[in-house]
């Protein structure tokens, strides 16, 4: 027996329930994995409220989560590149994100082919922080817009995990990145390592501060806000910019009349999603293989802000849904 995060219905941080679960030993071409470090998203958050994705309904209880590092503990019948005792991480299933779940947890059963083989040079922290995080930032820089010197780029969000691997990743390619936030404290967080200028969006006319650094507007806009920026964001570009939406931190965008887009300058919009390549296991371990080396490199900086007890899981969903966190969170099983 083992304990795990589940719930029996959606909605709220209260429907999270800590529990014994029963795991079986693992099957064919699966591992069973100690968790030590369990990675945070806002992924999560749209899972346990059930509001954002359309899916096949979801089947309770539910396990909540999709990253995590750990030990391997036993092997399953036919598993011959994994051993007892090796460091791995895994970031999501075969599916989409609100499918396969399961991460919240001392331990589970993960098929081999899902994991990823830690190097020395990584903690298992750092792992379990970055890869879902580090796989939106390598899918938008390395398939949709690869920011250049002399861009700018305009980041939404720059204190969430994801922006600030997109601020990171943007100025060592050599763009000039404007971030917004949320508050000033999370202004001073990104200016350190994340961004050449931080706009706090509640309280400043974004556009205008926007207009004012970069007259002609930015190359592309990475948005994780969503609802409360994305709109706005269309006077932010140049002509023949890109704007692409990655997260909905403060809900969807609302539709657009693509007819805007050849007024406002013959613009690209795109909303990325993991699943178009993590279920190709070649291609997700080479974006891995390229995180982790980023990170021993000391270009990508993990900034772990928070740590929780598993069982304290309802409380790190409340501060992500109050915009309280900066960086990456964990849970420490």
């Amino acid at each position: 027996m083992v304990h795990a995060i589940r719930i029996h219905q959606n909605g709220g941080p209260e429907v999270m329930r800590f529990e014994e679960v029963d795991i079986p030993p693992p099957g064919g071409g699966e591992v069973r994995l100690r968790h030590s470090a369990i990675g945070i998203n806002f992924s999560d958050v749209n899972v346990r409220r059930g509001g954002f994705y359309f899916g096949r309904p979801p089947q309770f209880p539910l396990h909540l989560g999709n990253e995590a590092a750990g030990t391997i503990e036993a092997l399953g019948p036919g598993v011959s590149d994994f051993s007892v005792g090796e460091r791995v991480a895994y970031a999501g299933m075969r599916g989409e994100f609100f499918e396969d779940t399961g991460a919240y947890a001392e331990a589970r059963n993960v098929p081999a082919e899902r994991l990823l083989k830690v190097p020395g040079g990584v903690s298992d922290s750092q792992a379990a922080a970055m890869l879902v995080k580090g796989f939106t930032a390598w899918l938008i820089i390395n398939r949709l817009y690869r920011p250049q010197r002399g861009d700018t780029i305009l980041v939404h969000g720059i204190a969430g995990g994801v922006g600030f691997a997109l601020g990171q990743w943007s100025r060592h390619l050599g763009a000039t990145v404007i971030g917004t936030v949320g508050s000033e404290q999370k202004a001073a967080f990104v200016r350190r390592h994340a961004c050449d200028h931080a706009v706090l969006y509640r309280e400043t006319d974004f556009v205008a501060a926007v207009k004012a650094i970069v007259p002609d507007g930015v190359a592309a806009v990475f948005d994780g806000v969503g609802k409360d920026t994305f709109t706005a964001s269309l006077d932010c570009v140049r002509p023949f910019g890109m704007l692409v939406n990655y997260g909905n931190a403060s809900g969807h965008p609302p539709p657009i009349d693509l007819l805007q887009l050849a007024k406002r300058g013959s613009l690209s919009i795109c909303r990325p999603a993991l699943s178009s390549f993590i279920t190709d296991v070649t291609t997700m371990r080479a974006a891995a293989a390229e995180l982790f080396e980023l990170v021993e490199r000391g270009i990508l900086k993990i900034e772990i802000s928070r740590t929780y007890a598993l069982h304290d899981a309802a409380n790190a969903h409340r501060d992500i849904e109050n915009r309280e966190s900066v960086g990456s969170m964990l849970l420490l099983p």
